[in-house]
């Protein structure tokens, strides 16, 4: 229970550090934004204490199966400080870090802003009369957590080959890491869980290239993002980039418990015809 406990507030303060970083890195911004920041920041390390300190969560899922969600966490808040570091160099408060960062990031989001790309994709989102440093802020940006984000699918996939992912962290429960899903609802639970997984496979994909259509089919609607506000422009291209690193994730997850659970009932179907030792 202690540990429990200790564990929960642990990962709230880190999730309350995440939303307040860009505040703390970049100078003070309009009207109202450090107490937005603080709300959020403040609703989001509650949520997170009372889903980890709990028997059982609610609605996060992989609590025990270590180092999914540990994965997740790590590399958004990787792209939240860098692109942060990015943004208080372009406005006036350079460093060594930060002078850093735009060196290394730059030619990367060059290098990534070809035809039918998902950076060129973001790029033509922008309305017209951009600014030059806005779009290239936005280049920069963008091709910096896309790739966090591939880097995040690459560490995953490692742990899913050479660690055996989620047996070789304990037991793995299905009704404490999957608290969604409902095995007794519906058809085959394998079934179910492949069929989800699939979908998070496709939705995952097609996100890097859908989002950008929808902002510009939008725009004339509501209005084009204002981007030029650097929490907007963070938030906006760390969310585009880690929605869909996410869904890839959760659907190599999902097929992996099917192929777990296929597993578990061939042995017990082997074992009741004699084939194996009870």
């Amino acid at each position: 229970m202690v540990t429990r406990l200790t564990g929960g507030l642990l990962r709230a303060a880190l999730v309350v550090l995440m939303i307040a970083t860009p505040s703390m890195l970049l100078p003070a911004g309009g009207s109202g934004t450090p107490e937005i920041v603080a709300l959020v920041a403040l609703a989001a390390g509650l949520f997170t204490a009372v889903e980890y300190t709990s028997l059982s969560p609610s609605l996060v899922e992989f609590r025990d199966a270590q180092p999914f969600n540990r994965i997740r966490f790590v590399t958004t808040a990787a792209a939240v400080f860098l692109l942060s570091l990015m943004i208080r160099d372009a406005a006036g408060e350079a460093s060594t870090i930060t002078a850093l960062v735009v060196a290394l990031a730059t030619p990367l989001g060059h290098a990534l802003d070809i035809p039918y790309s998902p950076v060129r994709l973001v790029m033509l989102t922008l309305p017209e009369g951009t600014p030059a440093v806005l779009a290239d802020q936005v280049r920069t940006g963008a091709a910096l957590s896309y790739l966090i984000s591939l880097g995040s699918l690459v560490t995953f996939a490692a742990m899913l080959r050479f660690r055996g992912w989620p047996m070789r962290s304990g037991n793995f429960n299905v009704w404490i890491n999957l608290p969604t899903f409902d095995p007794t609802a519906g058809p085959d639970v394998i079934w179910r869980l492949r069929r989800d997984g699939q979908f998070n496979l496709v939705l995952g994909f097609l996100l890097p290239f859908v989002i950008p259509a929808l902002m510009a089919l939008g725009g004339p609607v509501f209005g084009p993002l204002n981007l030029s506000n650097p929490h907007t422009l963070i938030w906006t291209l760390t969310g585009w980039a880690f929605l869909p690193a996410s869904l890839l994730m959760r659907g190599v997850a999902l097929q992996r418990v099917a192929d777990m659970i296929g597993a578990q009932r061939e042995r017990a179907t082997a074992r009741e015809a004699g084939l194996l030792p009870a």
